[in-house]
This record gives structure tokens, sequence and C-alpha cells, in this order.
């Protein structure tokens, strides 16, 4: 098995650097604001690639050694949060803003090429960017539920920039897929390059029905980048045997590992703890959970909706 790397700023300069300096190279590195570097630079240590192979860490050390930060890389252990920056090395450019609150994605696409959107989720582009909307699954899909809206936009007449708005409120991550599969929540999805496929996957009756989820997931393959997004925080976990996750709480998951539905204790639980359903994982691979549950939030709201009294 490959052994993977995190790279991380260790608080020291190279001889001669100056910090102000330093933080405005490594802010257009990495093309966020400078105000954004130093908050991320705020405390050290600090990850800014987590779970590569030596090449790729190789080459990020490298880069950033060049803004006059000083970096080690640490064979993958226990680490620290990820901060998730532009992908400059592989996969298209782009930025995610507003983490992990209202995560916002602002992509640049090269000439000649297609992004695929969730559908409504467009906020800003530039004006040359040419959109047609696309039906995932055709009809008779669409007339079970098993369907997926897409917005492809193009930019036929030179690169251009598309901003892209979740619908829910909550963070925003980026995966680069070379040959894996992942397997979303049918509301997950923001957007995918082209090499991306996107299929929708039946769970099955008695998977969708308990799980209080939709009936299916979508499938993710294929070469190129990837965006999804959560209600609240997204937190990756590595799966190695067995994992209870709530199934209000997944985001995505890896192919590769069993998963089935079960209730937490007896029917008594069910009813009256204010847990339901949960979803366990088998295998080895990766769970991404969203720290919110959007069912436990409306029941909570409800409890300040106001009633109509009688007479």
């Amino acid at each position: 098995m490959e052994n993977k790397y995190k790279v991380q700023l260790n608080g020291q300069l190279a001889a001669g650097a100056d910090l102000s300096s330093a933080t405005e190279k490594f802010a257009q590195l990495f093309k966020i604001t400078a105000d954004k570097a130093q908050q991320m630079l705020a405390t050290f240590p600090v990850t800014v690639k987590n779970n590569v192979d030596e090449v790729t860490a190789q080459k990020f050390k490298t880069a950033i050694e060049k803004t006059g930060f000083l970096c080690d890389i640490i064979a993958l252990a226990e680490t620290t949060a990820v901060i998730d920056t532009p992908e400059t090395f592989k996969g298209w450019q782009y930025k995610i803003e507003g983490r992990p609150d209202y995560g916002f994605l602002t992509v640049q696409i090269p000439a000649n090429e297609t992004l695929k959107v969730e559908a409504s989720a467009m906020a800003t582009m530039d004006t040359h960017l040419e959109m047609k909307t696309k039906l995932k699954g055709g009809l008779g899909r669409f007339l079970t539920g098993e369907n997926l809206f897409l917005n492809e936009f193009k930019a036929a007449k030179g690169a251009g920039e598309i901003g892209i708005a979740p619908g829910t409120p909550g963070d925003l991550i980026h995966q680069y897929i070379d040959g894996q599969t992942l397997f979303l929540q049918n509301s997950a999805f923001v957007a995918a390059t082209m090499g991306v496929e996107l299929e929708t996957k039946w769970q099955g009756m008695l998977k969708g029905f308990f799980s209080g989820e939709s009936f299916f997931l979508i499938r993710a393959s294929g070469k190129g980048d990837l965006w999804f997004n959560s209600y609240g925080a997204i937190i990756e976990i590595d799966v190695e045997d067995d994992y209870v996750v709530d199934t209000g709480n997944i985001v995505a998951f890896t192919e590769g590992m069993e998963y089935e539905i079960t209730k937490v204790g007896g029917y008594k639980s069910l009813f009256f703890s204010g847990e339901g359903f949960v979803c366990r994982f088998r295998g080895k691979g990766k769970v991404w959970i969203q720290t919110r549950n959007a069912q436990a939030f409306v029941s909570w709201a409800n409890y300040f909706r106001p009633v109509q009294s009688k007479g």
C-alpha cells in the first residue's frame, strides 16, 4: 500500500524572508485574499495538503517554500484540520469562500471547456459563457424521481469564470477523481468537470424508506474535478472496519464499503430517544459527514411555529 503524507507549515520563515511578504505570496499562490491568508496562518502548525502521495507532497512543499514559509512533509498519521485551498497542481483552478457556514465556489473554466453545475446554483458568470440544461436519467426516471437536473456552462469564446452558490447553508469541498467512485446524497452535488460521469443509483426501497432520505444516490466516477456541499460543516472520516453514521448526517462515501440501514436500540428508543435510523458502514474507505441534520432542525424549529388557538 502506497504511503500517504501531509504538507504542514511549521511557523518558521526561510532566512531573510519577511512575514508580511511571505503571507502576501502565500495568498497569491492559493488565489485567496490577504485577510484570508492571515486568518489561515494565525495558528501553527497549519496543514495545507493532506492524504497525498510523496511526489505530490513534494510539489506542494517546493511551491510553498518559494513564498518564504518553511514546511514539512509528514507521513500520514493523526492529522490536524485540513484547510481547503484551491487545487493548483491538478484539475481546474477554483476558490471556495464563506466556509463552513455559507460556502461559495468560484471556478475558472478553461477555453472551450464545459462545467456541469447543479440546476439553479449559478450565482454569477462571465457574459460569454453559454448555458444548456440537461436531465440525467431521461423522462422515465424523471417520473420516478430518479433524475438529476444539470446546467452545462461552456467557455466557447475564451476562458471564463462562474460563481456557484448551493441551496443549503453549509460547507463545500473539492475532490479530484482519478479512477475512484464516490456516492453522494442526492442533494449534495454542486459541480463537476465533463470527465466526471454522474449517474443516479437506486438505494432499494427498504434503505430509502427507512433512511428518511431519497431512494437514490448520485454515483460520481471517471476523472476530473468534483465539488459537493453539505448542511453545516463537512468532516472527512477514514473508515477502517466498522462505522455508524446517522442517515441524516451522511454527505458522501467512497465505493467499496458495504452499508445497511439499522435502528439504534429497540423500537422504544426509536420513538422516544430522538434518535432514528443509522447507516452502518463496513470495510475500508472514506465517509464525509455534515455537522447538522436537516430533519433535526425542522423538528427543533417546529416547536416555535405559531399555532392558532381553537375558540
